[in-house]
């Protein structure tokens, strides 16, 4: 029997990929920024045993414009099933629950099934079909992208790829954080960046947008979503990209090891190969589309951390405390 003031959803879409792709692509939720454009960051909090609790970071609200929300997961591998509730709602929301389900049709494609049921404060069926409409076009939203995307990644793997660029630091974590976290400056203190543009209206959440010269001297505008975690994490969303790339996500991260400070720039990429040719010529193929693409990433991304690196090693507190350790060995060796 049907609860008073609930109701329950169900929205599908056939999909060109076999159907244990297209669950395993969405139960890890580190598929999300590649298989659902709109997300930005997921992030795994302590969970009891056989369940996931995440926090996710997207811009499916209205106005394109970075939340966060929780989520309670449940994956069943075995069935091809992920049955998810948010952990809080805002009101006229009461709850929200629902699953994805995985069908196969045949070796190549499946049918994808997402399911949502939602409950109202107070029972008027008018607010509920006000949620229902909302509902509806993020599950619709949602269905498309993760067939656009897993369709394009199944047929053609060597159009995305990912790669890290990364540097060892003699200095602090937190120093080099602090230099890609205070992006603000970098046309001051980065040699490619020409203007800047950061706002950050929730704390840890960001949204980054700049100009940069590239090595022919022409100048591109990016703008990210960038969510933070002092000191060791950052982690990014292009939303303006350049014409050959339709996605382009990643993180730097920022951890201590007992040779110095593992600086790191992770990249994922999507190629839009409509557009080889025209920027590269008649003759490009993916392959010099991915090298291409993987120079201009690397060469800026190795630009600042090199710049992070000098930074945090040039710190006064860095030389001090290095000072120190010396000295400290320097004693202990006399000692032995």
């Amino acid at each position: 029997m049907k609860q008073a003031g609930v109701r329950q959803t169900a929205h599908e879409i056939t999909v060109a990929a076999p159907a244990a792709t297209v669950h395993r692509l969405i139960a890890d939720v580190d598929n999300w920024p590649s298989t659902f454009p709109a997300t930005v960051h997921v992030s795994h909090e302590e969970a009891p045993e056989g369940e996931q609790r995440l926090r996710v970071w997207d811009t499916a609200g209205a106005g394109g414009a970075v939340r966060t929300w929780r989520l309670r997961r449940i994956v069943q591998d075995a069935d091809l099933r992920v049955n998810f509730e948010l952990l809080a709602t805002e009101a006229p929301v009461a709850s929200m629950g629902g699953a994805w389900l995985v069908e196969p049709l045949d070796e190549n494609s499946s049918r994808v099934r997402l399911f949502h049921e939602f409950r109202a404060e107070g029972e008027d069926p008018a607010v509920l079909d006000l949620i229902g409409e909302r509902v509806g076009r993020e599950a619709e939203a949602e269905l498309a992208a993760l067939k656009r995307n897993v369709e394009f990644a199944h047929g053609a793997e060597d159009v995305t790829f990912s790669f890290e660029d990364t540097v060892t630091i003699d200095g602090s974590a937190k120093d080099a954080y602090d230099f890609v976290n205070e992006a603000h400056l970098w046309s001051e203190r980065l040699p490619h960046v020409a203007t800047v543009r950061l706002t950050e209206d929730t704390p840890g959440v960001q949204t980054l947008e700049m100009d940069t010269r590239a090595k022919d001297g022409s100048v591109h505008t990016t703008k990210s979503h960038r969510v933070t975690f002092p000191h060791h994490k950052i982690a990014y969303q292009q939303v303006t990209l350049p014409a050959l790339m339709t996605l382009h996500t990643g993180y730097w991260t920022f951890r201590d090891t007992d040779h110095g400070v593992t600086a790191s720039s992770q990249h994922t990429v999507t190629l839009n190969t409509d557009n080889i040719t025209r920027i590269l010529g008649p003759d490009a193929t993916v392959a010099d589309a991915r090298a291409y693409v993987h120079t201009a990433l690397s060469t800026n991304s190795l630009a600042t951390l090199n710049h992070a690196k000098t930074h945090a090693e040039n710190r006064p507190e860095t030389r001090s405390e290095s000072h120190t350790e010396t000295r400290a060995e320097t004693l202990s060796g006399n000692q032995r």
